[in-house]
């Protein structure tokens, strides 16, 4: 079916955090939410319907996993990503964050250090230092507009950690790591006895004919050393459903990531997201391809109307996820300017790039998985704010 992503949504009233949790982020509700990875498309007809088969059931109790629940998982990574994976050593959990924080409490002690590499995702922060780790950043280093890895640096700081977390393909920057990349260092983790953890939630979100190599499939080397989590919540605006899935590279790891939740009695899926994560995966291509055309055109626009309008302001023009970033620096602000300019100014509600990491002063992240409207008036309200600047 042809799916209708111009199409704008009123969620002021459906418990949206990205929409209902203004006031707590930008201290009023008169802005353009373009902030929380959370896109603003009616997901997948066929996930829809299972939903509502679900609901028309009427009785929600304990759920049970099926066996074609992590075969479907594996379908989809051996289709899309021509990963073929092992679902005797895929396990459930909550999400992507929850379980990578869950591996930083079995596979490390108090004190150990986690490495990152920043700008990263502000979660990788987060959950290394709630579990009283010590966090370690390898910076990535911006040259002609490119980021690129500092090895000499990343090999330097792994022999002092525990764990390695690595955002493949990277969120925030939109980077997709290339297969020498990617073995490079797993290689190095290797060698230092470094556990290597890969976020791989962004990797059905790749565009401009670039390619998502999960890190698991560069060799079996590699794949006997590293976790994988993975998950299509992202991918289908699901993450309210809460589920995602880690692939080990041996029993023993997943056993020991099992008895974590056991102890907790957390390891079923809830009702809905047994089923829409697999009808996700067995019938949401159709949706997907068409959902990248359009985020596609996003980019386009964003990069063309900025260019033309707004010059002091340059986009990038990211190769994974959906979030753009601004770069601001000609405006000559500082990052709390540059954040009330937003909010009082232009009247949208983005997120700040030093939060991501100090590299990232004077940038500002937009997320373009919105209808064109949406964004054609939230630009237009920044070149107003722009031009009265002058």
């Amino acid at each position: 079916m042809k799916y209708n992503f111009d199409e704008v949504i009123d969620r002021s009233n459906n418990r949206s955090s990205k929409y209902d949790e203004r006031v707590k982020k930008f201290g009023t509700n008169d802005v353009i939410p373009l902030w929380v990875a959370d896109m603003d498309f009616r997901t997948a007809e066929p996930i829809i319907e299972a939903c509502r088969k679900k609901a028309e059931e009427g009785i929600w109790g304990y759920t049970s996993r099926p066996d074609s629940y992590f075969e479907a998982v594996r379908d989809w990574e051996k289709r899309r990503k021509h990963w073929d994976v092992d679902t005797a050593l895929m396990s459930w959990s909550l999400g992507v964050v929850p379980a990578m924080a869950a591996m930083i409490r079995i596979f490390s002690e108090p004190g150990d250090q986690v490495l990152i590499q920043t700008p990263v995702y502000s979660e990788f922060y987060d959950i290394a230092e709630g579990c009283d780790r010590i966090v370690v950043e390898n910076q990535l280093v911006e040259k002609d507009g490119q980021w690129v890895i500092d090895f000499d640096d990343f090999e330097k700081k792994v022999k002092e950690c525990k764990i390695f977390l690595l955002c493949n393909p990277h969120n925030p920057l939109g980077i997709v790591w290339k297969p020498e990349e990617l073995e490079k260092m797993a290689k190095i983790c290797i060698e230092n006895d470094v556990l290597l953890i890969s976020d791989e939630i962004h990797s059905d979100l790749i565009f401009h004919g670039k390619k998502h190599t999960p890190t698991g499939s560069i060799s079996k080397e590699i794949a006997s050393k590293i976790i994988t989590c993975v998950s299509v919540t992202k991918t289908f605006n699901l993450a309210g459903l809460q589920a995602s899935t880690s692939i080990f590279p041996n029993v023993e790891m997943k056993n020991a990531f099992d008895q974590f939740w056991g102890s907790m009695d957390v390891h079923r899926n809830n009702a809905f997201s047994s089923v829409a994560m697999e009808a996700a995966y067995r019938e949401g291509e159709e949706w997907l391809e068409q959902l990248l055309e359009y985020i596609s055109g996003n980019f386009d626009f964003i990069k063309k109307y900025c260019d033309e309008n707004i010059p002091k302001i340059k986009p990038n023009v990211p190769d994974a996820t959906y979030l753009v970033w601004l770069d601001c620096r000609e405006l000559g602000m500082d990052n709390e300017e540059l954040r009330r300019f937003m909010i009082e100014d232009a009247k949208i509600g983005l997120n700040e790039g030093y939060t991501f990491g100090r590299s990232l002063s004077g940038f500002m992240r937009l997320n373009a998985a919105c209808p064109r409207a949406v964004l054609k008036k939230a630009l237009k309200q920044l070149k107003e704010a722009v031009d009265k600047l002058a």
